[in-house]
């Protein structure tokens, strides 16, 4: 082998939806990386051979994601593959991609506001895996009852949030029918230890009877108010202006009548 070549250091798993990326240091130089995944129970399967790259995408090779596994990634030289001797490697930290790759962000399809109901319907996010025809698996295809989502909703401008839970894909609340509401989902594993709660939504608001204060805040209709109020004040000065000066005009019309 080549005891003298580097072994890779910091090495880390990045999983999210089941797509999962290895990533580790150093750049090699003079030599590659080769990335051996070994299951607890599954053959040992190679990936990345020969890379001179740091990172390397193992998703098709974990698809039993109950089964724990570990990587090993070697340090080789071009030809070190074909001889006998174990080249030296590092080891990763376990990783079993059912209990810690991350929830996605779920997808908002449509939401409505009617009277005191708030309407949201979501949609799962989809995994690097297939079913036979082809079509994508879902997060809940795989994690089935273990998953949930929690909505977290709150008044527009106002910092209170209330949650609720399903395990459908569409939330009803009860509301306040003359505010607007804001609102994000989050994907959870209850059961979870660790990473029991997946990525945030964007966040969307509602527009139902959103009035001009709502709308564009206080500050304008404070600025509108003084706008107005100079424009009032100029038109006072400019009346009294104007009426200062037609009084002297009619004073000195009057001046020769009271000579004669």
């Amino acid at each position: 082998g080549n005891p003298e070549l580097p072994t890779a250091v910091n090495i880390t798993w990045s999983s999210i939806n089941f797509k999962t990326i290895l990533q580790w240091q150093p750049k090699p130089s003079g030599y590659f990386y080769t990335v051996e995944v070994h299951g607890q129970t599954s053959d040992t399967k190679k990936k990345c051979i020969l890379t001179a790259e740091t990172e390397c995408d193992v998703t098709d090779v974990l698809r039993n994601v109950r089964e724990t596994y570990t990587a090993h990634i070697l340090s080789v030289t071009s030809s070190g593959m074909d001889n006998f001797e174990e080249p030296p490697f590092a080891v990763s930290e376990k990783f079993t991609p059912y209990s810690q790759t991350v929830l996605g962000k779920p997808e908002i399809q449509n939401y409505t506001q009617k009277g005191s109901k708030l309407n949201v319907v979501f949609q799962d996010p989809l995994t690097p895996y297939t079913f036979p025809n082809g079509s994508f698996q879902s997060i809940r295809d795989i994690f089935q009852h273990d998953l949930e989502y929690k909505l977290y909703y709150w008044k527009d401008q106002s910092s209170g949030k209330k949650d609720a839970t399903t395990k459908s894909h569409k939330f009803e609340v009860s509301v306040d029918s003359t505010k607007n509401y804001c609102f994000y989902i989050q994907g959870i594993i209850p059961s979870r230890r660790e990473n029991r709660n997946g990525q945030e939504s964007m966040v969307l608001c509602t527009s139902v009877g959103r009035n001009l204060l709502d709308e564009y805040g206080a500050e304008v209709f404070i600025i509108i108010a003084v706008i107005a109020i100079a424009a009032i004040t100029l038109a006072i000065v400019l009346s009294v202006i104007l009426c200062k000066r037609k009084k002297a005009k009619a004073a000195r019309e009057k001046e020769p009548l009271n000579g004669v």
